[in-house]
């Protein structure tokens, strides 16, 4: 009986661990467990972060030496010799304006609607060249009546040429038949008086005729002025009509009225013009050397002489107006500039022999604790320079050593340092 018993335990055993292990057994059509999706996404996301770090790094990289690169925008000047007041004693600096001494408001002789306009701001024309047109229906009717008129003069002539010569031949034979006695005298004397008549009439009608004829070169005159030209050459600076308008030589119409077309300006007869205290007028002769600087040209002087000195004062300001001439013409120079103009005396023994000196602007110049330096372009390529300067010329300094005749320098150079300039940079001059 017991052994029955055990037998009985020992088979309930091994059935629950049969069990167990059928449990345990891992199914093919199982579905996966949680477990091992974590860990297959868990190194997925590990391996896509790696690649993002990646891309973001060679990015960065890219992006750096893009910017090492890039080509800075900056302003440069050429150096030059400068042959001008500052070789020589500055006795008298002023400030001005560079002036037209020819130029002109273009407009037409006669009132009438525009139709055309020919021009733009800038524009360079020729002398005699056209610039706009009016409405000619008008005019162009009148000269074609003229026209007719005179025509009429002349077909009128020719009638009567014809009747005066036959009064004359009817003359001839009244005198051969008033000689044979076969007509009267008073008939002689009909026949000529017809002939002297037909004669007056010729006369008339050929005045007439010089009378058509200038009527017609009137007409003519008033249809030429419905186009307006150019009285000389040079650049248009300002156009004040449109088509659809009307112009006249004054403003009878008022502010409905133009009084002009545009404004033409002589560019070869550019001058300045300076107002000079009268108490220093004596330190200034007419032919005198003058370098004029351009306030929107600091880094160029232009050579210049005193043309006039205006014989009369303003007695507001105390001053004397004195016109300079340029010696050398340049597009850059334009009419309304404002200059600074420095008067020299190369009559004085002590500084006449001052040679030439290369002059640099003060904003090419910057100085730390190596000293003073500019950027020179190469090729392209911002290098930086060490240089010695020596005194001050206006906004000019006086070059000693570190730069020669010819060579380009960065100008406002506090300011591309300060946008990252650097030595060795790419750059680009700005227009």
């Amino acid at each position: 009986m017991k052994c029955l018993v055990v037998e009985q335990a020992l088979s309930d055993t091994l059935s629950e661990r049969r069990a167990l292990l059928e449990e345990l057994t891992v199914q093919p059509n199982a579905p996966p467990q949680e477990k091992g999706t974590l860990f297959t996404y868990g190194i997925a996301s590990v391996v896509l972060l790696i690649v993002c770090l990646g891309a973001l790094g060679g990015w960065m990289a890219v992006n750096l030496a893009t910017e090492r690169t890039s080509a800075f925008e900056v302003s440069t000047a050429t150096l030059r010799v400068q042959h001008t007041a500052h070789s020589a004693a500055v006795v008298l600096d002023a400030t001005g304006y560079v002036v037209a001494r020819r130029q002109a408001a273009v407009s037409s002789k006669i009132t009438g609607k525009v139709s055309e306009i020919l021009i733009e701001e800038g524009m360079l024309v020729e002398e005699g060249q056209l610039l706009a047109r009016l409405d000619d229906l008008i005019p162009r009717a009148e000269y074609d009546l003229a026209a007719a008129e005179l025509e009429d003069a002349r077909l009128g002539v020719q009638a009567l040429a014809v009747q005066q010569a036959q009064a004359q031949r009817d003359l001839e034979r009244a005198q051969i038949l008033a000689e044979r006695g076969h007509v009267s005298r008073a008939v002689l004397e009909k026949r000529a008086a017809e002939e002297d008549a037909l004669h007056a009439q010729v006369a008339r009608a050929r005045q007439a005729i010089t009378v058509a004829k200038r009527n017609v070169a009137l007409k003519q005159q008033v249809l030429a002025d419905t186009e307006i030209r150019a009285p000389f050459a040079g650049i248009v600076t300002t156009k004040s009509a449109q088509p659809g308008e009307m112009i006249s030589p004054v403003s009878a119409g008022g502010g409905f009225t133009r009084t002009g077309i545009g404004t033409i300006v002589d560019m070869q007869s550019l001058e300045v013009e300076v107002d000079v205290n009268e108490a220093l007028i004596d330190r200034v002769h007419e032919g005198q050397p003058v370098e004029v600087v351009l306030n929107a040209y600091i880094d160029q002087s232009f050579r210049a002489a005193v043309t006039a000195i205006i014989p009369a004062a303003d007695r507001n300001r105390a001053t004397i107006r004195i016109r300079i001439g340029f010696l050398e013409r340049d597009a850059r120079v334009l009419p309304g500039m404002g200059v600074r103009a420095s008067f020299s005396d190369k009559s004085n023994p002590d500084t006449a022999n001052i040679p030439p000196r290369l002059l640099v602007s003060e904003s090419a110049v910057v100085t730390d604790g190596h000293g003073e330096f500019v950027y020179v372009t190469e090729n392209g390529i911002a290098k930086r320079r060490q240089v010695t300067t020596g005194d001050v010329a206006g906004p000019f300094r006086s070059v000693q050593a570190g730069l020669v005749e010819g060579e380009q320098v960065v100008m406002n150079l506090s300011d591309a340092l300060n946008a990252g300039l650097f030595d060795g940079a790419s750059i680009t001059t700005r227009q």
